[in-house]
């Protein structure tokens, strides 16, 4: 993998003082999503949903999605635990498809490494196992590409495959009225590692004792391995769910992807005390934490009012907000478009 520049200050050292954003370590999401739109412009897409690529293959939808764990993986190489990063593989596809409507149910991985590594293969297969079980996926197969002059380090991906009679799909977008239930996150999950990392690494190491909890070190908590939210799939069709947002990069601005409405968030659920640290360390603003980490809430749905309790009755969900006319998300003070 290859090593990020540090922050540094005019005289050439690290700017302690200085707030971390998410652009600052070298992730710009708008840059990437502008990446991402011309690529599709080159060649065409099909039928999409916000999380999903659809084939229709007569009654119903096959969907695909695909992504990886991202930076987390450095967090996993520096304290050499590997056990959960392929739960992370797995959540992070099967959660996007779940966000679309559709029901996973097939998944590959693909691992790329500069040499062969038994310990290795054998604790990521074992995360792959956890993943796979949680969310009754089937494995199809998967590569491992062992290409020395290509990589340092590893990279973990997968592609997870679903099914969806049409008119499970969740495309039509959050309604006036619509009221918004929020499902817990157990953690950072595996979007704003980068950030995450520089800011917890400014004054500790991974191998610390994490303050807030020291049954753990910062390592193992940036490690929590993120929610499968497969177990929704069937309160989101009883109760016909108009939208959902998988809060993931983009943090809370990933509720604009259920529409342009205004979401007001007047009872949003506790951040977990990774995020509150994570700040601290890194002098983050509250702004920027918001568009980068789901600072507590893995899940949101947007339905009719008079199914909204009995969906978080169901779930371990909470009736968090409402949806509005407008095209921002309105939390804890904050206004983001």
């Amino acid at each position: 993998m290859t090593n990020e520049a540090d922050d540094t200050g005019s005289n050439g050292e690290a700017d302690d003082a200085a707030g971390l954003t998410y652009a600052g370590t070298g992730v710009d999401i708008d840059a990437s999503e502008d990446a991402t739109a011309a690529l599709l412009e080159a060649f065409g897409s099909g039928m999409k949903t916000e999380y999903a690529g659809l084939l229709d293959i007569g009654d119903r939808y096959l969907a695909l999605a695909t992504d990886g764990v991202g930076t987390k993986l450095l967090v996993a190489e520096a304290i050499q635990d590997f056990s959960t990063i392929g739960i992370d593989c797995i959540a992070m596809n099967v959660n996007d498809l779940v966000a679309a409507g559709v029901e996973p149910v097939a998944f590959v991985d693909y691992l790329a490494i500069d040499e062969p590594d038994d310990d290795l293969t054998a604790q990521i297969g074992q995360g792959l196992a956890t993943g796979l079980e949680e969310a009754n996926l089937t494995l199809l197969g998967g590569e491992t590409a062992v290409m020395p002059d290509v990589i340092t380090g590893f990279d973990l991906a997968g592609t997870c495959a679903g099914l969806a009679l049409k008119d499970e799909i969740l495309n039509e977008g959050a309604a006036v009225g619509d009221v918004l239930v929020g499902v817990p996150s157990n953690g950072i999950h595996s979007n704003g590692l980068t950030l995450a990392r520089e800011a917890v690494t400014r004054n500790h190491d991974y191998e610390d004792p994490f303050p807030l909890d020291p049954e753990v070190s910062i390592g193992e908590e940036l490690l929590r391995p993120t929610r499968l939210y497969t177990y929704l799939l069937d309160p989101i069709r009883r109760h016909e769910v108009r939208a959902a947002a998988h809060i993931t990069g983009g943090g809370w601005t990933n509720l604009l992807r259920m529409g342009e409405r205004k979401y007001v968030i007047d009872n949003p659920l506790p951040a977990q005390p990774i995020f509150e640290f994570v700040q601290e360390q890194g002098n983050v603003s509250d702004e920027e934490m918001h568009r980068t980490f789901n600072m507590g809430t893995g899940f949101v749905v947007a339905l009719a009012e008079d199914d909204a309790e009995a969906f978080a009755d169901e779930t371990d969900g909470e009736i968090i907000g409402r949806v509005e006319e407008g095209n921002s998300v309105e939390i804890r003070g904050l206004s983001l478009e």
